[in-house]
């Protein structure tokens, strides 16, 4: 399989603080890869790294050219959008349109202005007028309307209620990506985001502790929700997460053969979010849950 982004080994320090402790990864071409941790894992500065607005010691690689080196080039392969409200909120919608057919040579106007005609956003309202929901509409529109190899989202539906980031995912999925089309989204939402995934990353300290396709976790991870009698045993064969379920115990295992566990109890595979709390939880008493729910940008 062929892969947009190849990283090895990345480190970058903020002071005394390590954002990246040896991030290792690989992206494959065509894929929707979800990259999920805790506020403070290195999430944003990696996606930062990946388009050359963050200096990093390590090897990296991203559509073939060095960001470090060649991000001008890189640009007019990859589009990146940080959050909804970053707009120039002093424009109008049109002179957006404006711009962004000015500085970048992949856009088309033409399907933009076709997208905006199925919303209700005026083309002469000034951005700082309009709704976060129709913010997220012009966004989708500027998307949809680049072709790229490369599309780069972090938190991109930060502060919006559940109808928009669903519009949102779901114009995403069935306007934008093609199977040459390789999209990378960061954010808490992690259920919203897990039907959309077919690879997954998880980053927690500066490294990649889960690098995975999706169709790989039925037989990388297991759950079972355990009988009682059988707790001593469940516990015996090292499940990495253990949380309590309707009065009931739930148990996940990485890399022990269903074969083993299926006289434990009811056996199935963990959802994403589940997961996620099982290998951020791994060696830590700390709940990162509940600190991945929070707002931050310290990354």
């Amino acid at each position: 399989m062929n892969t947009i982004v190849e990283a090895n080994r990345l480190e970058k320090h903020y002071g005394g603080f390590k954002a990246l402790s040896g991030v290792s990864m690989s992206i494959p071409q065509g894929e929707i890869t979800g990259l999920i941790g805790p506020n403070g894992a290195g999430k944003t500065t990696t996606l930062k790294a990946m388009i050359g607005l963050c200096d990093v010691e390590g090897e990296l690689s991203v559509a073939g050219r060095d960001p470090r080196i060649a991000r001008h080039q890189l640009m007019h392969d990859v589009c990146f959008i940080a959050d909804v409200g970053i707009l120039p909120k002093w424009l109008r919608v049109n002179q957006l349109l404006d711009y962004v057919d000015a500085v970048h040579p992949r856009f088309d106007r033409n399907r933009a202005t076709k997208f905006l005609g199925s919303t209700e956003i005026p083309p002469r309202k000034r951005i700082r007028e309009l709704s976060k929901g129709m913010v997220t509409q012009l966004h989708l529109a500027i998307v949809m309307a680049i072709d790229v190899k490369l599309l780069i989202l972090d938190e991109p539906t930060l502060g919006l209620d559940i109808v928009y980031r669903k519009e949102f995912y779901d114009r995403l999925l069935n306007d934008y990506y093609v199977g040459n089309r390789t999209i990378v989204i960061s954010t808490h939402q992690v259920e919203e985001i897990e039907a959309l995934l077919t690879h997954l990353l998880f980053i927690n300290r500066g490294k990649i502790v889960l690098d995975a396709h999706m169709s790989e976790l039925e037989t990388l991870f297991t759950e079972v929700i355990v009988k009682p009698d059988q707790l001593t045993q469940a516990d015996g064969l090292g499940p990495i997460h253990k949380r309590e379920l309707l009065g009931k115990k739930a148990y996940i295992y990485e890399a022990v053969p269903r074969a083993q566990l299926e006289h434990l109890g009811e056996v199935g595979t963990p959802s994403v979010a589940d997961l996620f709390v099982a290998k951020m939880k791994e060696g830590s008493s700390v709940n990162p849950l509940s600190d991945s729910m929070k707002s931050s940008n310290d990354e």
